[in-house]
């Protein structure tokens, strides 16, 4: 067998696994044995469905000219939901941090993402693809935030709780975008329409922003404001959230 033919039933087995495990974490009790296994499964599945894309698209953009737009966007997708289901786990596991990090894998993969989506932006705007340089600001929007919040000590509280929200949302629309330009055309739609893949994007964003506002909110009702000289309590706090 092929590593081009491996890599496609990889991503497809891989790519079912992250799609069917998206969705529970995000009603599942925050924190729970739940949440924390079938969110382990999503991102292990995540990361061996952008390991595939990158193989299979990556093999496209340089030996199909004609398939360039379409093999970088998902070149560009595996970028996005693989570092950003990355920083989901990286914030947890250093969310008693008080200072900034420079750990490579925080500052790289924000890096990376940055940098993958202003060149798929400036790629889009150059050959005209509206997918391209139509979705490339989630990336640039996620690098950005990524680094600023890595380069900075933390500015709140319960910094890691909403971080780690965004992230795996940011993860999960990039998820369902993909999955939505592959399947469209067998639902007679056409992939590269501005409402298929955007619309995922509005809704996470509306709907993060609405989370976030809920829990800032209960956070806000247990515990007294805190300030950046109050981070170290975060872990207990979080506890009785």
């Amino acid at each position: 067998m092929s590593l081009y033919l491996l890599a496609r039933w990889l991503h497809i087995a891989s790519g079912v696994v992250a799609f069917i495990t998206l969705w529970l974490p995000l009603v599942a009790r925050k924190g729970g044995a739940l949440h924390r296994r079938v969110g382990w499964v999503y991102v292990g599945a995540m990361i061996a469905a952008a390991i595939s894309a990158l193989v299979i698209s990556g093999w496209r953009f340089l030996q199909a000219p004609r398939e360039q737009p379409i093999a970088l966007f998902f070149v560009y997708i595996a970028v996005l939901s693989a570092a950003s289901a990355s920083m989901g786990v990286r914030v947890l596991r250093t969310k008693t941090r008080t200072g900034a990090s420079t750990h490579p894998l925080d500052v790289g993969l924000s890096s990376l993402l940055l940098s993958m989506g202003l060149f798929t932006v400036a790629y889009g705007l150059r050959m005209d693809v509206p997918l391209l340089w139509g979705f490339g600001p989630v990336g640039i929007l996620s690098g950005s935030g990524g680094l600023w919040y890595w380069l900075r000590p933390p500015q709140e509280r319960m910094h890691w709780w909403f971080q780690h929200m965004g992230a795996m949302v940011a993860s999960g629309i990039g998820t369902i975008t993909a999955a939505l330009v592959v399947n469209a055309r067998h639902l007679g739609i056409d992939g590269l329409q501005l409402a298929v893949f955007l619309g995922p994007t509005v809704v996470g964003v509306l709907g993060l922003n609405l989370w976030t506002r809920y829990y800032r909110q209960r956070f806000a009702r247990k515990a007294p404001a805190a300030t950046g000289r109050d981070i170290p309590g975060q872990a207990r706090s979080a506890r009785a959230s």
